[in-house]
């Protein structure tokens, strides 16, 4: 394996744009991990996060709005040999996916989501996202947020998730950690990633992150659910990042009689003759 297996493109990002780091972080997890790009597969919905899949030498899957996770799904579910990693942003994820978040932590799919959190809607201008600060004041010149942020953390470990990180894209070490802990992770592994948007968010810059995050310490035990959200929860202005949760529980291959034996869908015995059949029996 060679850095040239998975060499990126040319990018349409604002220079500074913390999905630069996050980008060349995956390159060198893939390659650390030695997975071929042909048994890779990176789906992204719509956004400036889920443009990355187009810049990465892997196989590559971009659809809808929110509509990610189902694509990685179908495809993992078909393939299970696949590397499957979901990379869209805080509202193509907890937005317009956020239905699609909840109900595929329950499935527990074996594939990995990382979420670039700039805390903002940046492909369409800076609107404010799920996951935007709530405003201080009625007269806050930032982008404002009228309702209770979203919290990601807290959500994906009251759905059940099995892997639940989070890391900040000025931090490529810890980031290159957490994600490789995540692709490892046989289930479904969500890393929420501080990505600050130098354009449109001039609240949660990289100042801000590096001046308020804060890494977990191994007093904070990963297998208490519990513990995790009440650390998740905190309220003091400090941003914990590192490994909240983690348990080994069945996925959805080893749940399903039909997926059990380990055999993909793809490579099982196909005859057309059935459908035709059924298909007859229709008209």
């Amino acid at each position: 394996m060679t850095q040239e297996q998975y060499h990126t493109r040319e990018t349409a990002w604002c220079p500074g744009c913390g999905n630069f780091s996050i980008l060349k972080t995956l390159q060198g997890v893939l390659n650390d991990l030695k997975r071929p790009p042909q048994e890779v597969l990176l789906v992204g919905g719509i956004g400036q996060a889920a443009k990355l899949p187009q810049y990465l030498n892997t196989n590559s899957f971009c659809g809808l709005h929110g509509r990610a996770l189902p694509a990685a799904v179908a495809a993992k579910i078909a393939n299970e040999k696949l590397t499957v990693i979901v990379t869209t942003g805080d509202g193509d994820s907890y937005g317009e996916g956020g239905n699609h978040f909840l109900h595929n932590i329950r499935r527990n799919v074996d594939m990995t989501h990382f979420v670039h959190d700039n805390q903002i809607y940046g492909l369409t201008k800076g609107q404010a996202s799920p996951t935007t600060d709530a405003c201080v004041s009625m007269d806050d010149p930032h982008v404002c947020n009228r309702n209770i942020p979203f919290n990601p953390i807290v959500i994906a470990l009251a759905a059940g998730a099995s892997f639940v990180a989070r890391s900040f894209s000025g931090s490529s070490e810890h980031l290159a950690k957490m994600m490789k802990a995540a692709i490892l992770h046989e289930g479904y592994a969500l890393v929420d990633i501080l990505q600050p948007c130098v354009s449109f968010n001039k609240v949660n810059t990289y100042q801000y992150d590096k001046e308020h995050v804060y890494e977990i310490d191994d007093s904070h035990d990963p297998g208490n659910r519990l513990a995790a959200m009440e650390l998740a929860m905190r309220q003091d202005g400090k941003i914990p990042i590192g490994l909240f949760f983690h348990e080994q529980i069945p996925t959805y291959h080893r749940k399903n009689r039909v997926l059990a034996d380990g055999v993909p869908l793809i490579e099982r015995p196909f005859d057309k003759s059935v459908i035709e059949e059924y298909f007859q029996k229709l008209v």
